[in-house]
């Protein structure tokens, strides 16, 4: 199983693509804040911290091993401006299990963002990987992202009660997740062929 996309992927209104360090002070101005990192896995990121990533695991550009990672900007189209990032876990061969993440500017909250990047992922995982399952994992308190996911069309399949210590508190998790035999007819899929058009 290897997945090397060819670059950049092209939605509707945007741009997936691997992140540069031209990208450095775009990517600080939405993962540097605490209110966007509030319900995400990690705390606001220095300019050092982005630097080091983007020198590290986010410089992979294909998927070539489980364990690995791509991480790919999110860019409009119209402005070539940089509005958030989105992320393919590459979990398992044998069990041919992935996960999709997603951080999007707060400015372009609304505007059907991420569901068109988080779509084009599922395509990336599914059609181009040979996925067989795909999860997303979240703070249950992060209403906006379960919406999300049940917008692509991933099942609620778990609700985990104070599972993780999570940034000092007790925090519930939900995952939902899609089959590779569901994509075709998801509205994820219908939103990644609309946008190849």
């Amino acid at each position: 199983m290897h997945l090397r996309p060819t670059y950049p992927i092209t939605t509707r209104r945007l741009l997936l693509r691997p992140l540069t360090e031209a990208d450095l002070d775009a990517m600080l101005t939405y993962r540097g804040d605490p209110e966007v990192c509030r319900y995400l896995p990690f705390e606001p990121m220095t300019l050092e911290v982005l630097r080091t990533r983007l020198a590290g695991d986010w410089a992979r550009h294909e998927l070539t091993a489980e364990g690995q990672t791509l991480t790919l900007g999110v860019e409009e189209r119209g402005t070539g401006r940089l509005v958030g990032d989105v992320v393919l876990f590459f979990h398992s061969v044998r069990h041919a299990a992935g996960e999709i993440g997603y951080v999007l500017h707060p400015d372009v909250r609304g505007r059907g963002y991420a569901n068109e990047a988080a779509a084009a992922l599922l395509g990336l995982g599914f059609d181009g990987l040979g996925l067989h399952r795909v999860v997303a994992r979240l703070d249950a308190r992060n209403g906006a992202s379960a919406r999300l996911a049940a917008r692509l069309g991933l099942r609620h399949e778990a609700h985990f009660v104070r599972n993780e210590l999570f940034k000092g508190e007790w925090s519930d998790e939900l995952v939902f997740a899609m089959l590779a035999d569901e994509w075709p007819a998801s509205a994820a899929a219908t939103t990644a062929r609309a946008a190849s058009r």
